[in-house]
């Protein structure tokens, strides 16, 4: 069995790698009008240049995890190691007739394996996105660099869908190509709500009331500014953003609910529903938010003062209305 689950995590690995290294899978050439003003705004540099850097989110997503779950097991099983509850202690592993498995590394690497396997997983599903819809970003034409006189957009409004149009550099272009979903987004949604649930439902100790959700928030609070980072450099629109939080967020709940609820042992059915309705709560908020915001830009150019308002509160009164179903079908659950 344990072999069954390296191949797998090894596969997932190795399609990660495909997505993000090489060119086996196209991206998708998706066209756009001449002058169009939702992607020409300035390019800010390569994502190096940016506030925060792919290096440092990578190694925060992939370091802090690490050293939360590893040190949390290691007080947890010195806690029980020098408690008297001799019955509740878990039990060396005996593996074939020469390897013997302590728990404390057991626990750590089923903890790790779990958050390794649905950050790649996260990453595939982002880049199977990006590839299959080919979104551009914000700052497209800016790196497009189009011709519009031999494009002829000098009179008429005209929808450009060859690949030629772009006089840019082809790295830059190829990247401003793939705008949804976000990938910074998801990772980071997903690597702050996986080590907030298992802060919730792992850490168990009297006095810690205040301190899980101080840190689970403040995690989730770190992964909610890098998306809105995203938007205020240009780099995804507000749907990419939102787009990843909820792919980041749905494997983060899906790999806790569904493979560590056989690891850990308190009822954490409750504390999981109670997580992802609050989340799912935020993203609903945002999503009023945002529509309306759109609804009130797109409006004010073609329509009177008076339609701009009616419209704004009618989307934004049924926006509330999602919110106020969604509590009701939960709190009958």
């Amino acid at each position: 069995m344990l072999y069954f689950q390296l191949v797998i995590m090894a596969g997932t690995v190795m399609l990660a790698y495909y997505f993000e290294y090489t060119d086996t899978f196209n991206v998708h050439i998706q066209g756009f009008f001449c002058h169009d003003n939702s992607y020409m705004k300035p390019y800010l540099g390569p994502e190096e240049s940016s506030t925060i850097p792919p290096a440092i989110l990578y190694a925060v997503v992939a370091g802090v995890p690490a050293l939360v779950i590893t040190v949390t097991e290691s007080v947890l099983f010195l806690l029980q190691y020098v408690s008297e509850d001799l019955d509740n202690r878990e039990k060396i592993i005996v593996m074939g007739d020469c390897c013997y498995l302590n728990p404390l590394v057991r626990r750590t690497f089923r903890f790790l394996g779990v958050y390794a396997f649905g950050l790649f997983a996260t990453d595939i599903f982002v880049n199977a996105g990006q590839v299959v819809t080919g979104n551009l970003s914000p700052y497209f034409l800016t790196v497009c660099k189009p011709n519009y006189t031999a494009l002829g957009c000098q009179q008429v409004v005209r929808f450009i869908n060859h690949q030629e149009a772009c006089t840019g550099n082809e790295d830059d272009i190829l990247h401003a190509r793939k705008s949804f979903p976000s990938k910074e987004a998801a990772i980071s949604v997903y690597a702050a709500l996986y080590v907030a649930m298992y802060i919730t439902c792992s850490v168990k100790a009297k006095g810690t009331r205040l301190a899980k959700p101080v840190l689970s928030l403040g995690l989730i609070c770190l992964a909610f500014l890098t998306g809105i980072n995203r938007v205020v450099e240009y780099r995804n629109h507000w749907s990419d953003v939102i787009a990843g939080f909820i792919i980041g967020g749905a494997i983060a709940v899906f790999m806790v609910r569904s493979l560590l609820t056989l690891i850990v042992k308190i009822q954490m059915q409750f504390i999981c529903k109670l997580v992802c309705a609050y989340f799912m709560r935020m993203l609903l908020l945002i999503l009023c938010l945002v529509t309306a915001i759109q609804t009130l830009d797109y409006t004010v150019h073609y329509y009177s003062k008076f339609w701009v308002g009616y419209n704004f509160l009618n989307i934004f009164e049924r926006s509330l209305l999602w919110v106020q179903l969604f509590d009701q079908k939960y709190s009958k659950n």
